[in-house]
């Protein structure tokens, strides 16, 4: 029996002990069992703001039964406490902090701003621990963007001959929010405070810029040319909620910025679909604004144009880059669909005649021909501004001098402005300067223009407006 016994022990007891170590194995460590018990707690709101950052925040516990030293105090995002912060410690059984305090180490913890959550605490002392409290709670947002493109220190030089690749991904990290945030890249010569916005981006953590729009913004901040200066970027999160508004900046970080000198073209329009015709000494200079080149001004049904780079046919001229034109003339890229290749040379129009818009990028070179919002020439132009009162109903009718073309003398005082009308009322057909206010010499029709400012000196001037041109003139007498 006793033998039996033995043998019995023998094989049982490798059995039992490797059962143990298996229970050994499968204990959560991270959750031990509570050794002294934490009291329930209440925010007093489930939702925090920044106007509660002062708010007390109080813990209370049971004195830990055995061992000594300070009590910490610690939150996780998830009820193991895998992944802990701590909140504070204490050398009592009581904590007395703020919602700040508490806001911020549950947002290290790793819960997101404005997203309802469960956050745990629970009191550790050596190696014995209370239970853990939980409760749903929505923080606030404390900390701000970290800057990780472009580094300190790099250097980024932009390529004038790709104005449209981009030169460079802005990025950053933050918080997953539980709202939109929307941010906000700013740029500025390093140590200055006059940033310029680089663009806006809502919910996502980076910012793509072509070459020709950092070029801009260099011109912008004076950067010289084909130099490496230090600018200064920054990046503002903003997030709204019932709490109100929150804006968060980062750090700025420096970096080498090399703009280039940027090299757009004069255009020059001429061909016998045009108000020019073939008359190369007269071929129509475009209003230009950077990369863009525009003008309305009349085309002719199947009428043939091109442009040229200066008042004479050689030695540049600009055409389709389609198959069958002269490699000398291929310039543009892109063409709208009421445009084709004529020749070897020249470019048709298929739209019918009238007054249009030709809109060209030299960035892409592209061309595009859309219909003018006053499509037709006027039969009537009458002078109104300040010159004459800015009374439409007595608007001062011009003298036709030319196929669309009409002028009239009249003293132009120092602060001088005015527009030209198609009837004596505001009702119908104008043309003022192109976009804007200014004296730019290009006429816009209804829509895209302003009043023409001349500064006059009180005698008399000769008003010039070409509508078939798209253009206009002041000449002194």
């Amino acid at each position: 029996m006793k033998n039996i016994l033995k043998l019995l022990m023998v094989f049982l007891l490798p059995l039992l002990l490797i059962n143990a170590c298996r229970d050994e194995a499968d204990r959560d460590w991270t959750s031990p069992e509570p050794s002294f018990k934490l009291y329930d707690t209440t925010l007093g709101a489930n939702t925090l703001y920044p106007s509660m950052e002062n708010n007390p925040f109080i813990l209370t516990w049971d004195n830990a039964t055995t061992g000594s030293g300070s009590y910490s105090v610690v939150i996780s995002a998830t009820s193991d406490f895998k992944n802990k912060v701590e909140l504070a410690k204490s050398e009592t059984n009581t904590l007395k902090t703020t919602i700040g305090a508490l806001n911020t180490a549950m947002l290290q913890a790793g819960l997101s701003p404005y997203l309802a959550q469960n956050a745990y605490i629970r009191i550790e002392r050596g190696t014995q621990v209370s239970n853990a409290v939980s409760f749903s709670v929505t923080a606030y947002p404390t900390g701000k963007p970290v800057i990780t493109n472009p580094t300190a220190g790099s250097a980024l030089v932009l390529d004038a001959t790709k104005p449209t690749v981009t030169a460079t991904t802005f990025k950053w990290s933050d918080y997953t929010y539980g709202v939109n945030v929307s941010y906000n890249v700013e740029i500025a010569a390093s140590g200055s405070t006059a940033f310029l916005l680089v663009g806006n981006v809502q919910n996502s953590k980076e910012l793509a810029v072509s070459n020709f729009d950092l070029n801009e913004l260099a011109s912008k901040l004076s950067l010289p040319v084909n130099v490496a200066s230090n600018v200064d970027v920054r990046v503002s999160a903003t997030s709204e909620s019932l709490g109100g508004v929150i804006t968060k900046t980062s750090d700025v970080v420096t970096f080498k910025l090399t703009p280039y000198k940027p090299d757009f073209k004069a255009l020059y329009l001429v061909g016998g679909g045009t108000a020019v015709r073939w008359d190369a000494s007269k071929a129509q200079l475009l209003y230009q604004n950077q990369n863009i080149s525009e003008i309305y001004t009349y085309l002719e049904n199947n009428g043939e144009f091109r442009f040229l780079g200066q008042q004479d046919w050689n030695p540049i001229n600009y055409s389709l880059n389609a198959d069958g034109i002269k490699d000398g003339y291929k310039y543009f890229a892109t063409w709208s669909s009421n445009l084709e290749k004529s020749g070897d040379e020249n470019i048709k129009f298929l739209g019918n005649s009238g007054m249009y818009k030709i809109t060209i990028d030299q960035n892409t070179k592209s061309i595009t021909v859309t219909p003018s919002a006053n499509p037709a020439l006027p039969t009537n132009v009458y002078l109104v501004g300040s010159i004459q009162g800015w009374n439409a109903g007595a608007a001062i009718a011009m003298d036709q001098v030319g196929d669309g073309e009409f002028e009239y003398t009249i003293a132009i005082p120092a602060d001088g402005e005015f527009k030209f009308l198609g009837q004596q009322d505001w009702s119908g057909l104008e043309w003022g300067n192109i976009h804007a206010g200014g004296n730019s010499g290009y006429l816009g029709p209804n829509g895209d223009n302003n009043n023409i400012k001349y500064a006059g000196t009180g005698g008399l001037y000769k008003i010039t407006a070409n509508i078939k041109m798209g253009t206009y003139k002041v000449t002194p007498l």
